[in-house]
């Protein structure tokens, strides 16, 4: 046998499970009075936060809840749920964030699914949960965070109940349950994307390494925490010994306001976050000195909005990820010629998917059927892969559904893209929203990006309606910014074919707020069922 695998043991001194829980122990030990936590007027120190995480965990306990226990959370961008995210899977136990923005029957299947014997709630949503739990059959600990007197346990009370000094068992393994996330249902299919410690812990790395988090980080709370467990920054602020501000309503005033008056660096969201703050009236502005870093996800923003953006004092990272990833697998990392180029083709480039986090074993663009990668050439469609500790360990309870995803080493995403020479990938499209009109393929994205540049548009979603002729055609829905003067749908048309291939151009535009999910992906289904109505 090798000396090198003899009497050189594995032990409690040089191996220990990884979990992002062990970085709140020491930020507690490292920054005891930093600050942690803002919310409005409080202010939560780490030597705070983390007796609170303690004292939940021990409380939590103390009323029957243990290893593998599912413990949901129905609440806003507040204290409770930071602190949840650690007190939960200190005490070995899953947290299950729910988005605030579904019906009861939808919250109950999650809750029922995944078995929650506790449900932590915020005030604002009091009312939904318990229309939720009245169709909910096993009993559920109602856990009531800011307003006692809506009924169940009162979370200030259950927090006094537990120890400051708890320790908790954690995980047994590193590879055991951490967290439940159900997709966000775009699909109208939502599935539980099941989280380990080890995948959350090299997570939180991989964000804090990429996007620059350190002790002077001033993190903003734009993105809801439900959303693949707030793309995994609650554990990485605290990784990096930042300050969180938590945001209980996403408006433009509040977030110039926090950024002002807090010194933000450092805030994420979906594009139509972006689009918010850039479209945001001059009255609700607030001066700020420090260039703050934004990183969206999702659909790629606009160029328009990245110009926007960085003339407003942001500076733009896009990220790429999904729910069975954690949130962010790629970040868009700038070439080195980049800062050479027009402004224009800079700004598109800079919408690019990326390169993977260093935390992610591999990602490739692939042929959808034989998992062949694709040329690096910029111009052959295939399929997004991923490949490692950052992808969940299946759906919950769904085997089939685990199978058809993580599929021969590799975590197939559903959206189509290219590589380029630089290795940096560029989504193409959805593979459900490709339009194949006369049999050439067209990307919405592609269309949605001319849109965008049209000074009266804000959002724009392309989906495909049936077509007598060419099988589909593209049909564009649109909201305009406010205050615009709103133009013709002759007018868009002529707009699109200064920059578009005839065949591309929309055939029929629509004017209209357009409907979105609680993380602002804007709902294509919905839109593509509108697209083929008479």
């Amino acid at each position: 046998m090798s000396p090198f695998e003899t009497g050189l043991d594995r032990s409690a001194a040089n191996c220990a499970a990884l979990t992002p829980v062990s970085f709140l122990a020491r930020a507690a030990d490292a920054f005891a009075d930093r600050l942690a936590v803002i919310d409005g007027d409080r202010r939560l120190t780490y030597r705070a936060l983390d007796a609170r995480c303690r004292r939940l965990a021990a409380a939590l306990g103390g009323r029957g809840i243990g290893r593998l226990d599912t413990v949901a959370i129905l609440a806003g961008n507040v204290p409770a749920m930071i602190e949840a995210h650690f007190a939960v899977p200190m005490l070995g136990g899953v947290l299950n964030p729910l988005n605030t923005r579904l019906d009861a029957a939808t919250l109950a299947a999650s809750l029922t699914h995944g078995g929650a014997r506790a449900l932590i709630v915020d005030a604002p949503f009091r009312a939904l949960a318990a229309e939720a739990l009245e169709a909910v059959p096993n009993p559920i600990l109602v856990i009531a965070v800011d307003d006692p007197g809506g009924g169940g346990l009162a979370y200030e009370d259950l927090v006094a109940e537990g120890d400051p000094d708890f320790v908790g068992p954690g995980p047994d393994d590193e590879w055991q349950s951490l967290c439940l996330l159900y997709t966000s249902g775009t699909t109208g299919d939502p599935k539980g994307a099941v989280y380990s410690h080890r995948g959350a812990y090299l997570q939180a790395l991989g964000n804090a390494l990429t996007f620059g988090l350190s002790p002077g980080s001033v993190y903003l709370w734009t993105l809801p925490m439900f959303h693949c467990s707030g793309w995994s920054y609650p554990w990485a602020v605290v990784a990096a010994g930042g300050t969180q501000v938590c945001l209980r309503r996403v408006e433009p005033a509040a977030i110039y306001r926090a950024i002002a008056e807090h010194g933000v660096t450092h805030l994420c969201g979906a594009p139509i976050v972006l689009s918010m703050i850039v479209n945001a009236p001059a009255d609700v502005r607030r001066p700020f000195p420090q260039r703050v870093r934004c990183a969206t996800g999702g659909a790629a923003p606009p160029s328009t909005v990245i110009a926007a953006m960085e003339a407003a004092g942001f500076a733009v990272t896009h990220l790429y990820g999904a729910t069975e990833s954690y949130g962010p697998a790629t970040i868009c990392v700038p070439g080195p010629d980049w800062d050479r180029l027009e402004p224009g083709e800079r700004h598109r480039r800079m919408a690019r998917q990326g390169v993977a986090l260093p935390t992610v074993e591999a990602v490739r663009v692939v042929d959808p059927g034989t998992l062949a990668a694709v040329p690096r050439d910029g111009a052959t469609v295939g399929e997004i892969a991923l490949r490692g500790n950052t992808v969940m360990k299946g759906y919950l309870k769904n085997p089939e559904a685990t199978a058809a995803t993580l599929r021969d080493g590799w975590y197939l995403s559903g959206d189509l893209a290219v590589q380029h020479p630089d290795g940096q990938i560029e989504i193409k499209d959805r593979a459900k929203d490709i339009i194949i009109s006369g049999g050439e393929n067209i990307s919405s994205l592609e269309i949605e990006e001319v849109l965008t540049r049209h000074p009266a548009v804000m959002l724009a979603a392309v989906v495909a309606q049936p077509d007598a002729k060419w099988g589909e055609s593209p049909c564009a829905f649109l909201e305009l910014k406010a205050g615009a003067t709103p133009p013709s749908e002759a007018e868009i048309v002529a707009f699109c074919r200064a920059g578009l291939a005839r065949f591309k151009v929309p055939k029929r535009i629509v004017f209209g707020p357009l409907p979105k999910t609680a993380t602002g992906k804007i709902q294509k289904f919905v839109l593509r069922e509108q697209a083929r109505a008479p």
